[in-house]
């Protein structure tokens, strides 16, 4: 009895793969442009730390806590 299973999709990405190769560099050029970026540290510690808290539910307000206008 065979005992090795392989869904049809892993055996359609298999047959895809083995008929258009390129698509494994194309793969990795795809990743890079949203993945693979270097992280400005000293940009996302700013950005953190300009981060201004904001109330549970901003289109609401309960009775008496209005948020005062300016007319």
């Amino acid at each position: 009895m065979d005992y090795f299973y392989e869904s049809e999709h892993t055996k359609f990405m298999r047959e895809l793969l083995a008929k258009r190769p390129e698509l494994v560099e194309k793969q990795k050029e795809a990743r890079a442009i949203w993945w693979d970026k270097e992280v400005d540290r000293e940009a996302l510690k700013r950005f953190k730390e300009a981060k201004i808290p904001q109330k549970g539910y901003v289109y609401f307000s309960w009775p008496g806590q209005e948020q005062k206008t300016k007319k």
